[in-house]
């Protein structure tokens, strides 16, 4: 393979991880080349379970359909996860309220708000409760904490369902973060889990404002359950910056952007 032809393919992977499809006819125009061409190509990175063809294209491998355990979630992309906890936490004020949604990647906020007088957080995140008791106990934390309750996921240590949507109703926050499962700029941010999404989603509109963490593996990726449209949105803090073909739609829907670097 040329140097030309690896750029070519690289250009595939990047419209997918972006978009999630693509298409022979419309990578046949950008590329300038034939179809024959694009089917090889295809062929050889469906052969390093790269993407997966389908008629007409091919599509992005979702190696899950199923939601890491919070091991796996805390030692996959840990380094990336760290600095956007840290460029999330750097958005909390003092005397804020803030709701902290579950995540290995929210979980990291906690280490950075020690510094913060008089916040309130707002979890349904056992491993974040415990971890803000933690600080609390040895004095580096003294907010105040409030631990949603509602049907026990012993499986991922949080809550979730009816009564935790319940008890969301009675607070309002200056910020919401959100940990996702998938983002496409067309189709939104989605979870892999329907109670958990529906919880997210409330959370948010019970905030003034709406900040997402996700790293870029989740780029491209749609989940089981669609959380909102990515215009609904006030922040996204990632570990890379805005992919260029997102920047004309984050302008105009007027999406800020935060690279974690």
């Amino acid at each position: 393979m040329s140097l030309i032809g690896e750029e070519r393919k690289d250009y595939i992977l990047n419209v997918l991880n972006l978009e999630g499809k693509v298409r022979t006819l419309a990578l046949v125009d950008q590329l300038k080349v034939s179809s024959e061409t694009i089917r090889r190509y295809m062929e050889e990175l469906e052969e390093q379970n790269k993407l997966k063809r389908v008629y007409g294209g091919a599509v992005k491998i979702n190696l899950t359909r199923e939601e890491p355990t919070p091991l796996k979630r805390e030692v996959i992309r840990a380094e990336e996860k760290k600095r956007i906890g840290r460029a999330a936490a750097s958005l909390v004020e003092d005397n804020d309220i803030i709701f902290i949604e579950d995540g290995s990647t929210t979980l990291q906020m906690v280490h950075y708000l020690l510094n913060r007088k008089n916040i309130t957080v707002i979890t349904l995140s056992a491993p974040i409760m415990y971890l803000l008791i933690d600080y609390q106990n040895k004095g580096f934390f003294s907010g105040d904490i409030y631990f949603l309750g509602g049907k026990v996921n012993a499986r991922h240590s949080r809550v979730s369902g009816a009564l935790t949507e319940r008890m969301v109703e009675h607070f309002y926050a200056d910020k919401a973060f959100i940990s996702i499962d998938g983002i496409m700029i067309e189709k939104g941010i989605s979870s892999f889990d329907a109670e958990r999404g529906q919880l997210a989603k409330q959370l948010m509109s019970h905030a003034k404002q709406s900040i997402i963490l996700s790293d870029h593996s989740k780029f491209g990726a749609m989940q089981f359950y669609k959380i909102a449209d990515v215009k609904d949105v006030d922040i996204i803090v990632s570990d890379v910056e805005a992919p260029k073909e997102w920047h004309a739609y984050l302008k105009d829907k007027d999406v800020s952007w935060i690279n974690a670097d």
